[in-house]
């Protein structure tokens, strides 16, 4: 990724779609979202899509995907290349927004995974293993996938399935480090925990107002599995765990409203990872007027020679 990039992301409830959406305009720039659940058509709602706030800035990777897949990291780092290529031949600049630490940081870093194929004989051997067995093996081999979440054995298989196809071909390892970009401008919206912590409540009340509930009973009636959608988490794990009947409405409220704040935090600890692994991250105000945010990413653009 030799060209240049502007990456604006932060934590959930941040107010970063809008800061991006205004300095798409002042940049002739198109929105390449980086958010692993906006991807799911009809999961609108629960993933804050908020496609009002684009108005005339195109953008790209959200709804190209049904609900109840499970869209990966490989499937998104082919997309958002496809996506890069086709904004720059245009003459535009990307911009990258989304708070997905894990497709932002691999973006930047250009990373590229194999398409590993699935082993058969690979997963029969690990059958019937715990999840704290798989973790164990996967822990013993290369740090080849340590990004990878690992809270499920499904997942976890999976990982030691690439880790294990990475060991035998090692041309196909050396794209999965990559390293940080000089070429991309990596914004924070920074909000204090306080205020981050009311406008996630504010915004859940407001969802939940606006038919949260009601956009995943539609998906569900729709034939969308519930364990697929509890797959998703957050919202939708939450709610469709209330409309299967496992937890009454205010059980599903109060521990969304926690798990959504936990998530929240789980963002920030990944940014300052990124800062650990060699990014320079850019950390602006959330609560910046308009024109001073987009003066503040004209003058870094301009410091940095981008």
């Amino acid at each position: 990724m030799a060209q240049p990039l502007l990456v604006i992301t932060g934590p959930t409830a941040s107010g970063k779609t809008a800061r991006a959406v205004d300095v798409a305009k002042a940049f002739d720039a198109e929105i390449i979202s980086a958010d692993s659940r906006q991807v799911y058509r009809g999961m609108d709602l629960g993933t804050g899509k908020d496609l009002d706030e684009y108005g005339s800035v195109p953008y790209h990777l959200i709804d190209i995907a049904p609900a109840g897949y499970r869209y990966n990291l490989y499937e998104y780092l082919r997309d958002c290349r496809k996506a890069l290529v086709d904004i720059r031949s245009r003459g535009r600049l990307p911009l990258l927004c989304g708070g997905t630490g894990l497709y932002v940081e691999s973006v930047c870093k250009d990373v590229r995974l194999p398409e590993v194929p699935e082993n058969t004989l690979l997963r029969r051997q690990l059958e019937g293993k715990t999840l704290d067995e798989l973790t164990a093996i996967l822990a013993s081999m290369q740090q080849l996938h340590n990004t990878t979440d690992v809270d499920s054995t499904r997942r976890a298989i999976r990982a030691i399935e690439i880790a294990t196809y990475c060991r035998e071909h090692p041309e196909a390892a050396l794209g999965m480090c990559g390293r940080p970009s000089d070429n991309a401008l990596i914004i924070v919206v920074d909000i204090p925990r306080d205020a981050r912590r009311q406008r996630i409540s504010d915004r859940l009340q407001a969802r939940l107002d606006a038919g949260m509930v009601d956009e995943v009973r539609r998906l569900i009636d729709g034939g969308v599995a519930p364990d697929d959608l509890i797959y998703y988490g957050l919202e939708y794990k939450f709610i469709t765990r209330h409309l299967i009947g496992e937890l009454s409405y205010d059980e599903m409220v109060s521990g969304l409203e926690i798990a959504i704040h936990q998530f929240a935090k789980r963002q920030m600890t990944w940014f300052r990872g990124m800062e650990r692994r060699g990014f320079r991250l850019h950390y602006l105000p959330y609560d910046l007027g308009r024109e001073e945010f987009v003066g503040e990413v004209r003058r870094l653009v301009g410091s940095l020679g981008l």
